[in-house]
């Protein structure tokens, strides 16, 4: 790592500083409300080819966009300074390793929680190395969360948002509490939703498995993708309602997400789960997954975005 976390340079409102002397308005609807929307976007360092990839950049920005337009937040960014944002502070950091990049568009000012403006950003691009302890785990012990997940009705969990992390963090910290390294939550229908910062996939029978976007789950970019590389490799994938006993009966089970990953559960509620070996369907997964963001497959380059 070239920099100690003090020493980093962060992007904010166009200029870049040291993360240390970045500041935002302690009563500003941000700090007050979380009022903010924001993307973890992946970046994967090629050694061979000396490049820095940030994986499916555009479908970041498009669901930032959504986000921001689902709370009436008023960003005035373009793609284009979207991008140039997260590259600028990306070489001025000069990393050459795994990154999450954290670009957020938050509420500045005085204003209350009905405020649209005015909206700041700022892009942290921070070494994968330093994210959540559960994401840096061979296998997953996990239980089923007491908490249900928060629905459309509520605060639609299409919406990333750091106020929808409230209901994850109290999934989480009740896991954690109880020895589990992180939790499922089911949804008001007590059908299977999702993780904390995560998305679910049972496999069984060969088939691959995964609740509707209508269960409760985040519109996710790296679901999305395993589904795209199941399909290439000749995987059967099913999208619906899972009950909460096929969780107990499954063959393997993975989360999945920009800074997990793709992380075989071993356990659920402490019933073992099958197989995550070598041969294992979510082993395979995991190795495309990785192959395809550091660019080692030509057929998936069109999702990658070289930062050098």
């Amino acid at each position: 790592m070239k920099y100690a976390v003090s020493e980093r340079l962060i992007w904010l409102n166009g200029e870049l500083v040291h993360v240390n002397d970045a500041r935002i308005n302690v009563l500003s609807p941000t700090a007050q409300f979380g009022l903010n929307v924001f993307e973890g976007i992946p970046c994967y360092w090629n050694e061979e080819q000396r490049q820095l990839y940030a994986f499916r950049l555009d479908d970041h920005y498009k669901r930032l966009q959504q986000s921001a337009d689902l709370l009436q937040i008023d960003c005035t960014y373009t793609k284009e300074e979207l991008k140039k944002a997260l590259t600028d502070v990306v070489k001025a950091n000069d990393y050459k390793e795994n990154l999450s990049v954290r670009q957020t568009l938050f509420v500045e000012g005085f204003g209350s929680w009905g405020s649209e403006g005015p909206v700041g950003m700022f892009v942290a691009p921070i070494p994968r190395g330093n994210t959540s302890a559960e994401y840096n785990k061979k296998g997953l012990n996990v239980c089923v969360s007491s908490w249900r997940r928060i629905s459309d009705e509520d605060l639609s969990p299409r919406i990333k948002c750091g106020a929808n992390y409230m209901n994850s963090r109290v999934g989480q910290r009740e896991a954690l509490r109880n020895g589990y390294d992180t939790c499922i939550f089911l949804n008001k229908a007590g059908k299977v939703s999702e993780g904390p910062g995560s998305c679910l996939f049972i496999i069984k029978d060969g088939i691959l498995i995964t609740p509707l976007l209508t269960d409760s789950v985040l519109n996710s970019i790296t679901r999305d993708t395993v589904i795209r590389i199941a399909n290439n490799h000749g995987i059967e994938v099913q999208e619906r309602t899972i009950d909460r006993t096929e969780l107990y009966t499954a063959d393997e089970a993975f989360l999945c997400g920009s800074a997990m990953e793709i992380t075989p559960i071993l356990s659920i509620d402490k019933v073992n789960i099958g197989d995550s070996g070598h041969d294992s369907i979510v082993n395979i997964l995991h190795n495309e997954y990785v192959d395809i963001a550091q660019g080692k497959r030509e057929e998936y380059l069109d999702w990658l975005c070289p930062i050098y």
